[in-house]
């Protein structure tokens, strides 16, 4: 193996450790998720892949299953974050991803078509506040997954694929989103 093939498979191996596989609670949908913060216990995924909400299952690394309640869910964003108690997950790196130039190296890791644990590599075509839009090759089953660059820090959880083209909603859309529920849940109590 390569050089640049040793490095990319050590960082899809550590990708794939904060990687989970999600089921909605009907059985109905299948996505993945990356563990993202608490002590390993919250999982981000797109809002489209838990559907309505309630509970859902993960998947983890090595195939253990577990019960996951979705605690907060946004359509307009296609974010979702479940809660999975007694779960301790590796979290991902994040960097911000207004630093992410194109051109750029990026990896999507997922579950597309029932393949765990899949790797997908491509490059940045563009970055704004709202998308990180890059020609990684995305199937069903990677919505949720992380995007991460050459050093597995996860820049952007994958979303959609439009005009054969991968979009990921970038991390500081998500690093706010997540700051407004805290601030939400800090005003609810």
């Amino acid at each position: 193996m390569s050089d640049v093939g040793e490095v990319l498979a050590a960082t899809a191996s550590r990708l794939r450790r904060s990687t989970v596989r999600v089921h909605d609670a009907q059985g109905c949908c299948s996505g993945s998720g990356v563990a993202w913060g608490g002590r390993g216990d919250l999982i981000l995924t797109n809002a489209h892949v838990v559907g309505g909400g309630g509970d859902a299952v993960v998947e983890c690394d090595g195939g253990r299953r577990a019960r996951a309640h979705v605690i907060a869910r946004d359509t307009r964003l296609d974010l979702a974050a479940l809660h999975v108690p007694g779960t301790t997950l590796p979290l991902a790196e994040v960097r911000r991803a207004r630093s992410v130039a194109p051109g750029e190296l990026v990896l999507a890791v997922g579950n597309p078509l029932g393949l765990v644990g899949a790797l997908s590599v491509g490059l940045v075509q563009r970055c704004n506040a709202r998308w990180v839009v890059a020609d990684v090759n995305l199937a069903p089953g990677n919505s949720g997954g992380p995007l991460a660059d050459a050093a597995g820090r996860v820049v952007g959880i994958n979303s959609m694929v439009a005009a054969g083209l991968a979009y990921a909603v970038p991390s500081a859309a998500i690093a706010a989103w997540l700051e407004r529920l805290r601030l939400g849940a800090m005003r609810a109590a």
